[in-house]
């Protein structure tokens, strides 16, 4: 993460916002807009909190703290939109398709192959969607 100087200080909001803008792009977007209707605070706690205090702190590359998430999200088996959305993270900071696959093979090992199957399946979802955009970018 580029860490920005200014002469105020930034805060955890901010901070946050400029994070899950970083590394979730669009997808986080897509969340922050989906609580706007339903619970508001939520999203400003998600700003704060998992993006201004833990993804901004020092210690672990982006790249790495989406290896975690994607790993943690598949293990658990009942996250399957967040970890599309994670997946897609880990696209943007600079995991590979390959790398991904393997992170969600690995969870056979510890999290059983039904949750690295619908890890896998949840990859093969982004990964389509994500073709297809890129080809509908080189088409227009």
């Amino acid at each position: 993460m580029t860490i920005h100087s200014s002469t105020t200080p930034e805060s955890r909001l901010e901070r946050g916002k400029r994070a899950l803008d970083e590394i979730d792009g669009k997808a986080g977007q897509n969340v922050i807009d989906a609580l706007a209707g339903i619970a508001p605070d939520f999203a400003t706690y998600l700003f704060e909190f998992p993006f201004g205090d833990i993804y901004s702190r020092p210690g672990l590359a982006l790249r790495d703290r989406e290896i975690a998430t994607i790993a943690a999200l598949a293990a658990m088996g009942t996250a399957q939109p967040q970890l599309k959305v994670h997946i897609e993270a880990g696209l943007n900071v600079g995991l590979s398709r390959e790398e991904i696959t393997e992170i969600l093979m690995q969870m056979a090992v510890y999290a059983g192959f039904p949750a690295a199957l619908n890890g896998l399946f949840a990859a093969g979802e982004v990964f389509a969607a994500r073709a297809a955009a890129e080809e509908g970018m080189t088409c227009g």
